[in-house]
């Protein structure tokens, strides 16, 4: 199978919204104001993140109506989790504080006339008329004052649906969101109570008093964007690339022996780390940056709370020439992703938290930046609202963030022969996608490893 694919976005639909409402909690709840982690309300967190779940019409729910089932386990979802109901506020020193007002989260209920199955049999980013499946409310895409998460059920001619959500990302990372999707669902399935009930508990992830930068984090340097380097915004395109046994097999091959038992994460990070970097062509001597989503709920000792919904993870960085990157064998950007992901224990967490506060919350690095989430083990697919797991759950695209383009996210997905993999969204502008695809192609279908040339490019044998 050809592993680059752009979905089916020549379909074109209409979607019938009905107009949108505030679902409060279904029973009163306590007002107060709870602070979010300083690893939370950080400015790269500052902006709304997509997710998109598919689900297949099931005889078994009758006539079922799940634009009605979900919403009734929305509201008494939020009697538990009754912070996401509320509106962020920002204090001294750009702290932010969720305001317990009970307002609501904002809910859209929809009809569209097509059918699952026109979707193509395949689901994967980028979705056609995203834009008309969640539906970006006008005034409600700000990060203070805004409903902290919006969300629209779509009913599909066949029967199926689509439910997708839009969070702000200071509430939840993954782990916590699809925590609050599963409570939904269980909710949705007759529960009285979710099955794991949430914990704040967001000092955990406070800065110390006083605080002190113990780690280093390059995640966070200043970096003058001096030739224009970061993305260009307009003539982007959207692709996703498949890696199934046979294609990340194809990978290993650039491995010396003794890198080859790495993970399928850091062998995926190094090659789409590197051909990227060639795509976009930067000045051989400039900084280019990975950065890697690390999850540090099992880092901390004691571990966080079970429940735990916010922020819990790091950025950890690698950090290299553009020339070092492209001219060196993929081994060398493989030790690189390794070590990285080992530096995030506890007291980076810490270190993290205590930057925050002393340097007034600043955004990641994204001047020549990649950045990676892998989104496997998140369990968006596993959410069952009545109807079984999804078709397809995860994020809605790939270069989501204040600077898009920036962020890529490793999707689990079984493509049509059955094969079990990883699909991985990927935004860059055109010439640059040509290139990508090119570089990644000749490395899948290359017989030998790559010949590794002096000068800023590589060279291949010639077939």
């Amino acid at each position: 199978m050809d592993p680059i694919k752009q979905s089916s976005s020549e379909l074109v639909f209409t979607v019938k919204r009905q107009k949108a409402e505030l679902l409060a909690p279904a029973k009163p709840t306590p007002r107060e104001t709870k602070l979010l982690s300083d690893i939370d309300d950080q400015e790269g967190l500052r902006f709304q993140i997509p997710v998109i779940n598919f689900y297949r019409k099931d005889s078994s729910m009758g006539g079922n109506d799940p634009v009605k089932v979900i919403k009734k386990a929305i509201v008494e979802t939020l009697v538990f989790y009754y912070p996401f109901a509320g509106r962020l506020r920002e204090g001294n020193g750009r702290k932010l504080m969720v305001d317990c007002t009970s307002e609501g989260v904002m809910f859209v209920e929809a009809d569209a006339d097509v059918t699952l199955e026109q979707f193509g049999d395949e689901l994967q980013p980028p979705f056609p008329c995203l834009e008309e499946l969640l539906y970006d409310l006008p005034g409600s895409a700000g990060v203070l004052n805004c409903p902290l998460l919006l969300i629209q059920v779509t009913r599909l001619r066949c029967g199926g649906f689509i439910f997708a959500l839009r969070l702000n990302h200071t509430m939840s990372d993954a782990p916590g969101l699809v925590q609050f999707m599963t409570a939904v669902g269980e909710m949705a399935r007759g529960a009285s109570a979710p099955s794991t009930l949430p914990v704040w508990c967001r000092e955990s992830l406070n800065a110390r008093n006083p605080p002190q930068v113990t780690c280093t984090h390059h995640e966070y340097d200043e970096v003058p964007d001096t030739k224009g380097t970061i993305i260009p915004l307009d003539d982007m395109i959207h692709k996703s690339f498949f890696f199934g046994p046979s294609e990340v097999s194809a990978l290993r091959r650039f491995l010396p022996p003794h890198l080859r038992k790495c993970s399928t994460f850091e062998l995926l990070t190094s090659v789409l780390w590197r051909c990227r970097t060639i795509s976009l062509n930067p000045d051989p001597e400039e900084e280019v940056r990975v950065l890697c989503i690390v999850n540090a709920r099992s880092r901390f000792n004691p571990p966080l709370p079970n429940g735990y919904y916010g922020n819990a993870f790091a950025f950890p960085v690698a950090v290299t020439t553009a020339a070092k990157l492209c001219k060196n064998p993929l081994g060398y950007a493989l030790e690189l992703v390794k070590n990285t992901k080992l530096d995030v224990t506890e007291e980076y967490m810490k270190s993290v938290a205590d930057l925050m506060v002393m340097k007034g919350r600043p955004h990641f690095t994204v001047v020549r930046t990649y950045l990676v989430s892998d989104v496997t083990r998140a369990g968006f697919g596993e959410v069952d609202f009545g109807w079984g797991k999804a078709v397809y759950g995860g994020p809605a695209k790939g270069g989501v963030g204040a600077i898009p383009g920036v962020a890529s996210f490793y999707i689990p997905f079984r493509n049509k022969n059955g094969e079990n993999g990883i699909v991985v969204p990927i935004c860059l502008p055109a010439l640059a996608m040509e290139i990508f695809v090119k570089e990644l192609d000749s490395m899948l279908k290359s017989d030998d490893a790559p010949v590794i040339s002096t000068n800023y490019s590589i060279i291949r044998p010639a077939l």
